[in-house]
């Protein structure tokens, strides 16, 4: 979960061969992870957000795509990206990173004012680098358990932990307050398109390349979680649904075309062709 959703791809394509064809002789009778007691749930909550993502977002991304600008999508991809860099400062300040927590308050403030309300990221060009910290993270780090893997309807992959957390990542989020509720509506539906725009080539290969999409996409998922939780320093070994944090490796529209997405929280990108 884009640039925003800082959206990315760790391409395992082979050596899943194998995998998958243990995987289908083995049927659904043992989870094929240890993090995923859930899978025959999981699975089905895929194959729903997948057909959603095919039949309505997916279309609408690739129209988005092709009849906007690139400096409008850019646009549009900043502001939504500076209205996150508030509570990611919160985030680091609550995981007692002072230094990024500032940086990112700094980020907003300049965006805000002088950025056009985040239109356009002059922090960037000015130097301050760009966090994505969301209250899972936080949680992660002080040393809450993932739980198992999760597949939300509509809002894609997340854990436990981070489903936990998706309360206070939502009630932070300005956007939440905007008024009246249908320009709050149009700006989530534009930010989902925006961020499912931005993935539309890498999706694409992944939706090729990969054996089984479902897994690709877990266990990527996991694994961005956990470098985003320690920085991208090794954590704990090996985290079961019921040990020590494992955090797992975006967020998005949470959908599973997303290569490796984030839990439900707007990302940006600060550049697009």
């Amino acid at each position: 979960m884009n640039s925003k959703n800082n959206v990315s791809t760790l391409p395992r394509w082979r050596g899943l061969a194998l995998a998958a064809a243990c995987a289908a002789l083995a049927g659904c009778a043992t989870p094929s992870n240890p993090q995923d007691p859930l899978e025959k749930f999981n699975r089905a909550t895929f194959a729903f957000n997948d057909t959603v993502d095919r039949v309505a977002l997916k279309p609408a991304a690739t129209a988005y795509q092709k009849v906007l600008p690139g400096f409008v999508q850019t646009g549009v991809s900043n502001f939504f990206g500076n209205l996150s860099d508030a509570w990611s400062s919160v985030n680091n300040l609550l995981q007692g990173k002072g230094e990024a927590g500032m940086s990112d308050l700094t980020r907003f403030a300049l965006n805000s004012t002088f950025g056009l309300a985040g239109v356009l990221d002059i922090a960037s060009e000015a130097g301050l680098q760009k966090h994505n910290e969301d209250f899972g993270q936080t949680l992660g780090v002080w040393g809450v358990p993932s739980g198992p893997y999760l597949m939300l309807p509509l809002l894609g992959p997340s854990t436990i932990r981070d489903t936990a957390a998706l309360p206070a990542d939502m009630w932070a989020d300005p956007w939440s307050t905007v008024t009246p509720v249908s320009t709050r509506n149009i700006g989530i539906g534009v930010r989902a398109i925006d961020q499912r725009a931005s993935v539309l080539e890498a999706s694409n290969l992944f939706e090729e390349a990969a054996l089984d999409r479902y897994e690709f996409i877990r266990d990527g998922y996991l694994q961005r979680r956990q470098s985003r939780v320690f920085d991208g320093e090794s954590g704990p070994e090996k985290e079961t649904a019921t040990d020590t944090p494992k955090e797992e490796a975006q967020e998005a529209p949470a959908s599973n075309t997303q290569v490796v997405p984030e839990p439900a929280s707007p990302a940006t990108e600060t550049q697009r062709k």
